[in-house]
């Protein structure tokens, strides 16, 4: 019996036919440019249409969060440039193009100068909401920059007029389309320049179009010139889908031209209400504080104060009453402390009198003077003594004394004791010194005793 194994499921191959196509490198990011097929616009959903050129075509889905950043409308047989990737429809088993971005052929040159304009001018900082002006309240004057023949003009001054009748509409005309309408539009906006004093706030716009029409509005020239504006700028470009470099610019923007005007004008009626109906609460207040006021003076009047006035006076009579009681004892207390302070201070004068301090310092000399007489004495006993001991003691060893009991001493003629017979010779005079005098004597012979020790 044949195995059915082998055989795969139509669902199985799509799944696998899909995951080629994923995996292929090259199908991930595709650019294709062709021919709108089939094209009918479906509101709030998904678009599915056809890309075709002289041979073939293919299968297109683009969904409805990528259609929705489209800055154009997709029409039938238009020439587009898209992007996206290819991909299989596994219940029906068809592949297709998967479109990301979409855009017109032949204007990708423009859109390409468009975002590298925007670029360069976003970082000088040309659109940061910081370099806004506030647009005035109640504009007395106001400058209008678009096509003297278009509907923008007549939209403004008819939606002006009606709102704020007071503001008055000064057209500048300019060419708002061709290669011509930048310079035209730079022109008028120095004219403004020059009557700078003169207006309130500017609108420069005109009517729907193509991105080639909207052109000069995105002319480099145009949008330093509404950046360089001294009064606040309105920009009314195109549709609302539509995005100038001049609404990034301008200080406001507006859908249309009558939102324009709605912007730079009040809306009289409702300033009127709003005037009105301030002035009912201004009286409305006004009553209520001088009813207020009324009510306050009738109490005023009807307190017991402003009845009998010398009333007011009583609780501060007490209260005067009150104080000179405390102050009383307060003076008592402070007298009666400085009287204390007075006596302690005598007695610290007392006890650093001259007097008593003289009296002191004459008893200290007489015990001192009685000290010194008494340690001389005693001073002088002990040394009359010690001086007797050494009298006796000098006595006791003198060589008179020792003379006196029959003993001489002998010295030469320098006056030099002689001490040994070594020390004489024969014939030498020598002095003999007793105890009651002194003789000479020379000698007649020497002899050495040897045996003296």
């Amino acid at each position: 019996m044949e195995s059915h194994d082998k055989y795969l499921s139509v669902s199985d191959l799509n799944y696998y036919i899909n995951l080629k196509f994923k995996n292929d490198p090259y199908l991930h990011q595709i650019f294709l440019k062709g021919e709108l097929s089939n094209f009918r616009y479906r509101r709030n959903s998904h678009q599915y249409f056809s890309l075709k050129d002289e041979k073939a075509k293919i299968n297109v889905v683009m969904f409805r969060s990528a259609f929705e950043k489209l800055k154009f409308k997709p029409e039938e047989g238009m020439k587009v440039y898209v992007s996206g990737y290819i991909g299989v429809y596994p219940p029906q088993g068809s592949y297709q193009f998967y479109a990301q971005t979409m855009e017109p052929a032949g204007l990708g040159e423009l859109y390409e100068r468009l975002r590298q304009l925007q670029e360069k001018l976003s970082k000088e900082g040309l659109f940061a909401a910081e370099h806004k002006k506030r647009l005035p309240r109640f504009p007395d004057k106001i400058a209008v920059v678009t096509s003297a023949s278009g509907a923008v003009i007549h939209d403004i001054m008819v939606t002006a007029n009606r709102r704020f009748p007071h503001a008055e509409i000064d057209l500048f005309p300019a060419q708002v389309q061709g290669e011509t309408a930048a310079a035209s539009l730079v022109n008028a906006m120095e004219q403004i320049k020059e009557r700078a004093d003169e207006y309130d706030v500017m609108i420069i716009g005109r009517g729907g179009g193509s991105l080639e029409d909207l052109w000069p509005f995105n002319e480099e020239e145009v949008v330093r010139s509404v950046y360089s504006m001294p009064m606040p700028v309105i920009s009314s470009v195109g549709h609302e889908t539509d995005t100038t470099l001049c609404d990034l610019v301008a200080d406001a923007r507006a859908a249309t031209p009558t939102a324009a005007a709605e912007y730079a004008t009040p809306n009289l009626s409702d300033e009127l209400a709003g005037l009105h109906q301030l002035q009912s609460r201004l009286l409305t207040s006004m009553q209520s504080c001088i009813r207020e006021r009324k009510q306050a003076l009738q109490r005023i009047q009807n307190s017991p104060i402003m009845r009998e006035p010398m009333r007011l006076y009583d609780q501060q009579a007490q209260s005067v009453d009150q104080l000179a009681g405390r102050l009383m004892q307060i003076i008592k207390v402070i007298l009666q402390n400085n009287r204390q302070n007075l006596k302690i201070s005598e007695q610290k004068l007392l006890a650093q009198s001259p007097k008593r301090l003289l009296e002191r310092t004459k008893q200290s000399n007489d015990y001192l003077n009685q000290r010194l007489f008494s340690a001389m004495k005693t001073f002088l006993k002990d040394k009359r003594t010690l001086f007797q001991q050494q009298v006796q003691t000098l006595e006791d060893i003198s060589p008179l004394k020792v003379l006196g009991r029959g003993y001489i001493y002998t010295s030469n003629q320098a006056g030099e004791t002689v001490m040994s017979v070594k020390n004489i010779a024969k014939d030498e005079v020598l002095n003999l010194h007793f105890a009651d005098g002194n003789a000479e004597a020379k000698i007649l012979e020497v002899e050495d005793n040897e045996n003296a020790k």
